[in-house]
C-alpha cells in the first residue's frame, strides 16, 4: 500500500495508536543534516534511520493514515531568531492532540485535550524560547492534509520531498500575538533556560547515526 514494501508496511502497522507512534519516533536518532538540508519521505527516514521534525511529522502522518484517519500536519513558525517546527496532528474524541520530532526536551507528544488548533498551539508557546530567554513562537497553520501530495509520492520516493515544506511555507499561517503583547514578554528564568538546552541525541560522530546493532533492535 502506498508503494510501501511488506518490511516497511509491518513495521509501520504495528504502531496503531497515536502514543506508539510517538514511541517509535523517539526511538529513531535526530537527523542533524550533516550533508546540508534535508527532507526526506517515510520510507528514507526508515531506511537511513534517522529525522528531524518535518520528517517525523510526515512519516506520524502516514501511520494514521494506514489506520485509517487524515494525514495532518500544522507548522508553527517562530522569529528569525529560531526555528519553526512542525507537528502532527490527530483527534480523539472531539479533542486535538499532536506528535513531534525534536532533540530537545518538550516540543513533543501532546495528549488530545485540547478544544481547537489554536489551543493545541498555545500548549508550545511558553517553551518555545533561545539560549537567550525570548519566547518565539509567532504563528501557525491550519491543518494540512498530506494526501494533497499523493501526485509527488512523498511517501515513498528516495529524494527529498521540497514540496511540503514549500507549500507550508506559503499558505496562511495565524498570529497567535499582536505587537503589545509581543512588547510586553518576559524572558524564560534561567533555569529554564538551562532546562531547555537538554536534548535527547548527541552526534556519534562522522555520521551522526545510530549504530547499526541498536538500529537493528528497534527495526526488527
Amino acid at each position: 500500500m502506498f508503494e510501501l514494501d511488506e518490511k516497511e508496511e509491518k513495521i509501520l502497522r504495528k504502531l496503531d495508536t497515536p502514543k506508539k507512534i510517538q514511541d517509535f519516533l523517539n526511538k529513531i536518532p535526530i537527523n542533524f543534516e550533516e550533508k546540508g538540508d534535508t527532507c526526506m519521505s517515510p520510507r528514507m527516514v526508515l531506511k537511513n534511520w534517522k529525522a528531524h521534525c518535518i520528517e517525523g511529522a510526515m512519516l506520524a502522518a502516514l501511520v494514521l493514515r494506514l489506520h485509517g484517519q487524515k494525514p495532518l500536519v500544522v507548522d508553527l513558525t517562530a522569529t528569525d531568531r529560531d526555528f519553526d517546527h512542525v507537528i502532527c496532528v490527530f483527534k480523539r474524541d472531539g479533542k486535538w492532540g499532536a506528535i513531534g520530532k525534536t532533540n530537545h526536551a518538550v516540543l513533543r507528544y501532546r495528549e488530545p485535550v485540547y478544544k481547537d488548533i489554536r489551543e493545541l498551539v498555545m500548549s508550545f508557546f511558553h517553551e518555545y524560547f533561545d539560549d537567550s530567554g525570548r519566547k518565539n513562537l509567532r504563528s501557525y497553520s491550519a491543518p494540512v492534509d498530506l494526501s494533497r501530495f499523493d501526485k509527488f509520492n512523498w511517501i515513498a520516493r528516495e529524494d527529498d520531498v521540497w514540496e511540503i515544506p514549500d507549500y507550508l511555507a506559503k499558505i496562511k499561517h495565524y498570529n497567535i500575538l499582536n505587537r503589545k503583547q509581543i512588547s510586553g514578554l518576559r524572558k524564560a528564568d534561567e533555569i529554564e533556560i538551562e532546562a531547555g538546552k537538554l536534548t535527547e541525541w548527541k552526534r556519534f560522530g562522522k555520521h551522526d547515526e545510530m549504530p547499526e546493532p541498536e538500529r537493528k533492535k528497534v527495526s526488527e
